[in-house]
């Protein structure tokens, strides 16, 4: 039988043909590019970093310390590692109770930093059957419902506005987080990316410019209207405090110090989640059912229950797809003209 031989790098790729496993040879890697293309390099690495938000980046780099760990304590190369070494690590993480999506992430980064690195992912590798039945085991023997974080409706949002208490540079600043991220249907990055020269103030309400987003890779932007209200009040509460902290331009939500002075620092998305589940605690709830997300999830689940057709919610929430959507339409309207509603 004739071998061909498939050479990636530095890499030993192994060819199967007729169920039969050859092992190439290793090449050389390429010559390196001349010092001239230097910046022109980096350049690139900074449009191929840019694709990916800054939450996956941070969440890939701490995936790829675990397994770099976990390789370091068993004895093992992390780089490059083979299918069966990964396998291992999965196998691992499953066992030590990470949920099939929380592997299936660190899977990824693992495959991104071998790319990075010049390396086929272990996942592309034709070795790879093994670590792809270990992935679809986890999954079958521990995956279930996705579990999602309460919905912060208008109910729950306006308790927890309620239990805010006082006027200082803190409370302001949380409620019109809580108003805003809930009537524009936020994603926690897209809250802590908002810049006071996104918001337009207009008699019927706002007019709130998001420039990059989850979906929107290309940064084409989009603008969302949000009604003035007479129950949240989003428009109030936001020039309330955007009069308060006296900023004209720069991060619209900034941190505070411990002291609750105003910093020029923008506010990370981790503590949009803090500040969520610390008034919905405040507010009598259960802080472990909430996160950044409920705000986001409050507005399409109360806008659903008012009977807001899914085109006029995608408007706000700006879902590539209806589908998620259908859910939560479908989730709020369980009850409506129930098949046994006449005979139960």
């Amino acid at each position: 039988m004739m071998v061909r031989q498939r050479l990636i790098s530095d890499a030993i790729i192994p060819v199967v043909h007729d169920d039969r496993q050859v092992l190439a040879m290793p090449i050389p890697l390429q010559p390196a590019l001349p010092a001239v293309l230097d910046a022109k390099i980096e350049r690139a690495a900074a449009y191929a970093k840019a694709a990916r938000s800054t939450a996956t980046r941070r969440a890939y780099e701490s995936d790829w310390a675990i397994f770099a760990a976990w390789c370091d304590a068993h004895g093992l190369a992390a780089l490059p590692a083979s299918p069966d070494v990964v396998a291992v690590f999965a196998s691992d993480q499953a066992a030590a109770g990470l949920n099939p999506s929380t592997i299936n992430r660190r899977v990824a980064a693992i495959g991104h930093q071998h790319r990075a690195a010049g390396f086929p992912a272990p996942t592309a590798l034709p070795t790879a059957e093994r670590l792809a039945e270990v992935l679809a085991g986890i999954r079958a023997e521990h995956g279930g419902a996705k579990r999602r974080k309460a919905p912060a409706d208008a109910t729950a949002l306006r308790n927890m506005l309620a239990a805010i208490e006082g006027d200082g540079l803190r409370a302001v600043r949380d409620r019109a987080i809580l108003a805003i991220g809930m009537a524009a249907a936020l994603r926690r990055s897209e809250i802590v990316a908002l810049e006071v020269g996104h918001v337009g103030i207009v008699p019927e309400g706002l007019r709130l410019t998001i420039a990059r987003s989850k979906t929107d890779r290309a940064g084409e932007g989009a603008v969302i209207a949000i009604p003035e209200g007479t129950r949240i009040r989003p428009k109030a509460l936001l020039l309330a405090w955007m009069a308060a902290a006296g900023h004209g331009e720069g991060a619209l939500f900034r941190r505070l110090s411990r002291k609750d002075a105003l910093t020029d620092a923008a506010m990370s998305d981790r503590a949009i989640a803090r500040l969520v589940q610390t008034h919905a605690a405040a507010a009598g709830y259960d802080p472990t059912q909430f996160g950044g997300h409920s705000l986001r999830a409050g507005f399409i689940t109360e806008g659903a229950a008012q009977g807001a057709t899914i085109f006029k919610l995608q408007e706000v929430s700006r879902h590539k797809s209806v589908q998620v959507l259908s859910d939560y339409v479908r989730n709020a309207e369980l009850f409506k003209d129930h098949a046994g509603q006449r005979f139960l």
